[in-house]
C-alpha cells in the first residue's frame, strides 16, 4: 500500500479533500489507483491506497517533457 498524508491544518478548503475521498471510495476503475481506507492522525489525514510502482503521477510529469498528444492520451485513461 502506500500512505499519503494530508496536513488538514494547511488546507483551506478540508470539504474538498472529503469529497473527494467519497468519490474514489465509491467508483472503481482499473486505470485508477484504488482507495482502501483512511484514518485522522493528529491533524493529518492518511489516506491509504494501492502501491503503484514507478512513483506519483506529478514526478512523471515534472520529469519527462510530454507532447499535448501524449498529455491529452494520459488524462483520457
Amino acid at each position: 500500500v502506500a500512505v499519503k498524508k494530508v496536513s488538514l491544518g494547511k488546507q483551506p478548503q478540508k470539504e474538498l479533500i472529503v469529497n473527494e475521498l467519497l468519490v474514489v471510495r465509491d467508483h472503481k476503475h482499473p486505470n485508477i489507483v484504488n482507495y482502501l481506507d483512511s484514518y485522522l492522525v493528529g491533524d493529518k489525514l492518511w489516506i491509504i491506497m494501492e502501491y503503484m510502482d514507478g512513483g506519483p503521477l506529478s514526478s512523471v510529469i515534472k520529469e519527462v517533457h510530454m507532447a499535448e498528444g501524449e498529455m491529452a492520451a494520459i488524462c483520457r485513461e
